[in-house]
């Protein structure tokens, strides 16, 4: 399943939301239970569909499966190319997964439920279309897309600030953007220039930066570029200090906005590290990745201070991602194979537990609109289900072994000590202990805010007369419940099929020119040491034979700062090579090449 020509699964997922936000839109408003229940049924069945990834995902390749391509604009080099790695499958799982629960939740809603449902649909088509889009314009167009619909939920069904909250959050991220629209057409151009071809294919382009012919001759504009796709995912993430539309946005979107916001479209921004930064700018990330771990480490702890000092506990639970998040950024520039898998992990695992925090929080708010804790109080004795799940979300949340939220942490602070201590990247020692803090200081602020609001006296009568979670409502959590404890326990389950294509990445990204992997070549594959290699030829699914483990070009040196050796990799044979758009660039190797 690693390339097809014209449509297949992957453009259904992307498309079939919106045919059911148009089926929505025409069913008239007064007519709650069928849009509610045609908004279900279309996300729950690109859930289904998505669930069809896992059958024949090859985790053993790091090059893009499900791959489709078809000409868009040919006289722009633009394309509908869309594909999957395992870094980006579980994303598309993660999205379709929070999609259909948050739908579930929105049956609260009957304020023009039409729109509303529309806006949720089209949402899950712009996410989904971002961590599918192999082309830098429809990935472009894709990320700008998921504005207008967060736009419209905040604006329309949000809290008392929401006019404010949502053009901060609208222009933020999309002043942002228009950086990384300008660096995706520089890109292109020094593409041409190098090549000839005027592509926007994002496969195409890291093929010229790993051959070494994209910066020979711009290397002084490479930070210029760099920092121009830098920002706009920095703001998405939100990284400190471009982090202050986003306590506003979550408190003031419905809480199926916030599910998606934290769980789904923070995870845009440090996706972009890995799928954009880390292989297309590998001088300039090694230039600047202690930048990106100081600024990781200050979000850390500021996001966890002032958590702390919140009286909402919606807000509080807002600050916390910032802290959280920041975790992902110190994994993923420690550069570091460990620290990477770390940061890649507790993105899965911050979506489920924060996106499991705001739904209870949600719940707890269509039953008192209140979440202030002057107002809370003893909910414990009045709601005993509720109050059991929400400490084990909150537990998650706070990196408790045995749930995924510790397994993120824990690896992405082991790699950053690694890097650091080795002295790698510009990276110090205080950098990750200064970040562990930020471990204690969550549990701080979480245990505190667990003690306001479930214990002692009970001082606001409206608490009296609340109502447990109803069965549905414990099936619901009880779903984040399930990945909170399968991820802490067993998290080889997602680590495994994602550990090639970030082992990938990270040898992109710390590669000279000639030496890293190619998407475009076919013949570079990751063996099971994390050591890049030429192979032969492939299986129908796209994995490759193991028993014959190809020709070392580069070796993984996972732990330490990778040096040039005396070994002298082989020149591929011409077997290796297959046909395809894909390799149409010249992929012939040196026949001498430095390992590392």
């Amino acid at each position: 399943m690693l390339e097809t020509t014209g449509m297949g699964l992957l453009s259904v997922l992307i498309l079939l939301p919106i045919v059911g936000a148009i089926l929505t839109l025409i069913v008239p408003d007064q007519f709650h239970k069928a849009i509610k229940g045609g908004a279900v049924f279309f996300t729950g069945l690109t859930f289904v569909l998505s669930l069809g990834l896992l059958k024949t995902f090859e985790g053993g390749t790091f090059h893009f499966q499900f791959s489709e391509y078809v000409e868009w604009l040919p006289q722009w080099g633009i394309s509908w190319h869309v594909g999957i790695d395992g870094l980006s499958l579980w994303m598309v799982l993660l999205t379709t997964l929070l999609t259909f629960l948050s739908t579930i939740f929105s049956v609260y809603v009957n304020k023009r439920a039409g729109a509303y449902f529309a806006m949720m649909l089209l949402l899950e088509t712009a996410m989904l279309g971002v961590f599918c889009a192999l082309d830098t314009v429809l990935f472009y167009t894709f990320f700008e897309l998921s504005l207008i619909p967060m736009f419209v939920m905040i604006a329309i069904w949000g809290g008392a600030n929401k006019k404010y909250a949502s053009m901060k959050f609208f222009i933020y991220t999309l002043g942002a953007s228009i950086f990384m629209l300008i660096g995706i057409v520089m890109m292109a151009k020094l593409n041409f220039e190098a090549t000839g071809v005027w592509t926007f294919d994002l496969l195409a382009i890291q093929n010229s930066v790993a051959n070494g012919t994209l910066w020979a001759q711009a290397m002084q504009i490479q930070p210029l570029i760099f920092w121009s796709f830098a920002v706009a995912f920095m703001v998405k993430c939100p990284m400190f200090p471009f982090h202050t539309w986003l306590p506003d946005a979550h408190t003031e979107a419905p809480t199926a906005g916030s599910i998606l916001l934290a769980g789904v479209l923070l995870k845009m921004g440090t996706y972009g590290f890995l799928r954009f930064l880390l292989p297309l700018f590998p001088d300039a990330v090694r230039q600047f990745a202690n930048v990106f771990v100081i600024l990781a480490v200050i979000g850390i702890i500021y996001g966890a201070i002032v958590a702390a000092m919140q009286t909402d506990i919606k807000k509080l639970v807002a600050y916390s991602s910032v802290s959280h998040m920041g975790f992902v950024v110190l994994g993923i520039f420690s550069l570091n194979h460990i620290g990477i898998m770390g940061g890649a992990y507790q993105q899965l695992a911050h979506g489920i537990s924060t996106g499991a925090l705001f739904l209870m929080v949600g719940l707890l708010y269509e039953r008192i609109h209140t979440r202030k804790f002057k107002d809370l109080g003893g909910l414990k004795a009045q709601m005993p289900w509720f109050s059991a799940l929400f400490l084990i979300v909150m537990l998650s949340s706070v990196g408790l072994p045995g749930t995924n939220g510790f397994i993120g942490e824990f690896l992405a602070l082991m790699g950053a000590v690694q890097s650091s201590f080795a002295g790698l990247y510009g990276l110090h020692w205080w950098m990750p202990v200064v970040a562990g803090i930020g471990v204690i200081l969550a549990a701080v602020y979480l245990l505190k805010m667990f003690q306001k609001t479930f214990y002692g006296e009970i001082t606001n009568p409206l608490l009296k007369r609340l109502k447990d979670l109803k069965r549905w409502e414990i099936g619901l959590v009880g779903v984040f419940v399930v990945f909170i404890f399968w991820g802490g326990l067993y998290p080889n389950t997602f680590l495994q099929p994602m550990e090639r294509s970030l082992e990938a990445a990270r040898l992109m990204s710390i590669s000279g020119p000639g030496q890293g992997p190619s998407w475009s070549d076919k013949s570079h594959e990751i063996n099971d040491k994390g050591d890049l290699v030429v192979v032969g030829t492939r299986t129908e699914s796209g994995g490759w034979d193991k028993e014959h483990p190809g020709q070392p070009i580069m070796l993984a040196n996972h732990f330490v700062k990778p040096e040039p050796t005396e070994y002298t990799a082989p020149q591929p044979p011409e077997a290796a090579h297959g046909g395809g758009h894909e390799e149409d660039a010249d992929v012939e190797h040196a026949e001498e090449e430095e390992a590392h």
